[in-house]
């Protein structure tokens, strides 16, 4: 983790890295952020915003912008993802995570690592998925996550994204961990369940982390424990 050792002009405009924890909404991390800051500098409005959300169920890198700097945030979010994913095989859920219980089992005898991997090469280039429908695309301004808790099937609209590399890191029936490379927009949560499917199988998430946007690594991010606890210096610098 990188500490804060330069000075900050958070209205003017900074680009701030944090490794989310697991169970925070992107929402929670902006506004613990936001209203942090603004005690701390004796203001009442600042602008913060994040260059790309990270489901609650997913830690990792996400990337906050201040003030002026928030004009960034378009330009950030455009930049290629990397997730370390970690799947189990034979089995799926609604969610296509750990957010619903498992709905149905499948077989895994026919699977093997050769099998796998020759499966996740079809991934990989420019492909259609469709999004989760847990997920925060919205259906006649509702959204998709609102109609699925409420036992609705909402139909989402496939789109292309791009994957650029996935790296098979480990394979242990039934889980294995992927590196994934992609485009803005891509959902890994897709991505698991699509590879379940391709292998006459099952598969979802059992654990998602962000490590890159672009340039910006999860290995130079702050804990927001320890921004929190900093704030006030961060502040007044």
């Amino acid at each position: 983790m990188t500490k804060l050792v330069r000075d900050f002009d958070f209205i003017s405009g900074e680009v701030l890295l944090f490794d989310k924890d697991l169970n925070w909404t992107s929402f929670d991390l902006v506004q613990k952020v936001r209203n942090s800051l603004c005690r701390a500098m004796g203001i009442k409005k600042l602008k913060v915003g994040h260059a790309g959300t990270l489901d609650p169920l997913a830690s990792g890198l996400m990337i906050l912008c201040t003030g002026k700097s928030t004009k960034k945030i378009e330009e950030i979010q455009a930049q290629r993802k990397e997730y370390i994913a970690e799947l189990k095989l034979g089995a799926t859920t609604p969610s296509f995570d750990l957010e619903t219980e498992e709905d149905n089992t499948y077989e895994l005898a026919h699977i093997d690592e050769k099998l796998f991997k020759e499966k996740v090469g079809l991934f990989i280039g420019e492909i259609e998925q469709t999004p989760p429908i847990f997920s925060a695309v919205k259906v006649n301004g509702i959204r998709a996550y609102d109609l699925a808790r409420k036992g609705d099937n909402p139909k989402l609209t496939p789109k292309k994204v791009v994957i650029d590399s996935i790296e098979v890191l480990s394979f242990d029936l039934p889980k294995a961990v992927l590196r994934i490379v992609c485009s803005k927009g891509t959902y890994i949560r897709s991505v698991a369940r699509d590879m379940g499917e391709a292998l006459n199988s099952g598969a979802y998430l059992t654990a998602l982390r962000r490590t890159r946007v672009g340039d910006y690594k999860v290995e130079d991010a702050l804990t927001i424990d320890y921004f929190l606890k900093n704030v006030q210096s961060f502040a007044t610098n």
